[in-house]
């Protein structure tokens, strides 16, 4: 557990002291660490330092050979438990010296010049750039690209046009039967991206992307699960109480329940993207499309309380982590952990098994719909691109659709 206690003056004092290992402890401290964390990051750059005295080596000759033979041993020295972490906290003083004391900076790995490694960083350009893909999207495209091939051609690049559907669908039949899951769309998907690439640049004379048979989706029939208001109010009330998160997890909690926001879209706000003057906040959704949208009082109060009394650390995301130094979240798995503690802590019973923050999106066009608002105020509260995604709400409006029904017919009626 790391100690959040400050250090007190007789430490500062000493960390003031004028070598590196010092200066790299107050920039440790600057960044939110405790003592204990700011002493081990310490003692592993004095180790550092005085394996680069012994072996007179100055900063400017501390290349990537020379620091992997002076950590050796300091690594090798470190507890089992801490091994990894002194390894980091040595690449973390290392950086600094790069920074401060003119060491020289990583040495780039030789670019990889093979058919194959062209053929991926060529892909990649035009998933960011003529498609416009997410980084997420486009590293799960890169590894679909190095599956199939290597499947194909093993690690080598043979003749493109040599890809038959065959192959293509072998490969599909061998995903499902590894992944057990024969209902996921995500790998025909990025297939088809790899083959109309091949095609648009002109390295096969066909394009295959006809040719990936597509995942079976029926249209789901059930109504959209969704919870009751007073169920929803006491998981984001329940959330508040925990001391060092509680502020942050329900600021989030209340972006989705209130403003209907996608996990992945709380995760990504930044600072900047506020207008508080305004009342509007700047959402950035899906297939990098942005939207402003109004911000009711009380999200705009969650969020003020959160920033003024638990946020810490220099990063512009709006959420970070608690621990230091307080980055913004790779992911939005955090919400999924928030709302799966929440439902323990209230006794409350998911309403389907898996346990994923949607459900909140579905309980507010749930209240909106009872509270009369139309489908289309619905679709644009909830930024859906198509009419036809909200009309799966019409199912709950039971009076509406008894209006348009037609009479079931009886042996009386006229054909």
């Amino acid at each position: 557990m790391e100690n959040d206690t400050h250090p007190d003056q007789t430490t500062r004092r000493k960390l003031k002291a004028g070598s590196h290992a010092d200066r790299f402890a107050l920039q440790i401290e600057a960044e939110g660490y405790g003592l204990r964390s700011i002493a081990n990051y310490r003692t592993t750059a004095e180790a550092l330092w005085a394996a680069m005295l012994e072996a007179d080596v100055c900063p400017t000759e501390l290349t990537d050979d020379r620091v992997d033979h002076l950590a050796t041993s300091i690594i090798s020295a470190a507890s089992a438990r801490d091994q990894k972490h002194c390894r980091y906290r040595i690449n973390r003083f290392r950086d600094y010296l790069i920074e401060n004391a003119g060491a020289p900076p990583r040495s780039e790995p030789p670019l990889d010049m093979s058919p194959r490694a062209c053929l991926k960083r060529e892909y990649e350009t035009y998933l960011r750039s003529q498609r416009g893909l997410s980084e997420d999207t486009i590293y799960h495209c890169l590894r679909f690209f190095d599956r199939f091939l290597t499947a194909k051609f093993g690690s080598g690049l043979g003749d493109l046009n040599t890809i038959k559907p065959d192959d293509i669908t072998g490969f599909i039949l061998w995903l499902r039967k590894e992944q057990n899951a024969p209902r996921d769309k995500t790998g025909p998907s990025h297939l088809r991206n790899l083959f109309q690439f091949l095609f648009w640049s002109g390295k096969t004379e066909r394009n295959l992307s006809n040719a990936v048979p597509k995942a079976r989706q029926p249209k789901p029939t059930g109504i959209p699960r969704y919870l009751e208001p007073e169920q929803v109010n006491r998981l984001i009330e329940v959330v508040r109480d925990h001391q060092k998160t509680g502020r942050r997890n329900y600021a989030m909690l209340m972006l989705i329940a209130r403003l209907g926001l996608r996990a992945p879209e709380v995760t990504a706000i930044e600072l900047d993207d506020i207008d508080w003057r305004a009342g509007e906040i700047l959402i950035r959704g899906k297939r990098q499309l942005h939207d402003r949208m109004p911000m009711s009082a009380e999200v705009g109060e969650a969020i003020v309380d959160y920033i003024k009394n638990e946020r810490r650390g220099p990063d512009r995301a709006l959420f970070v982590s608690v621990k230091p130094p307080f980055k913004r979240f790779k992911d939005a798995q955090i919400l999924r952990w928030i709302l799966r503690d929440a439902y323990d802590a209230t006794g409350i019973s998911p309403p389907q098994a898996y346990i994923g923050t949607h459900i909140l999106r579905h309980s507010l066009a749930t209240d909106m719909l009872r509270k009369g608002a139309s489908l289309a105020e619905i679709g644009d509260v909830l930024r859906h691109r198509s009419a036809m995604t909200t009309t799966i709400y019409a199912q709950y409006d039971v009076a509406a659709l008894r209006s348009i029904s037609r009479p079931w017919p009886t042996s009386g009626d006229a054909q």
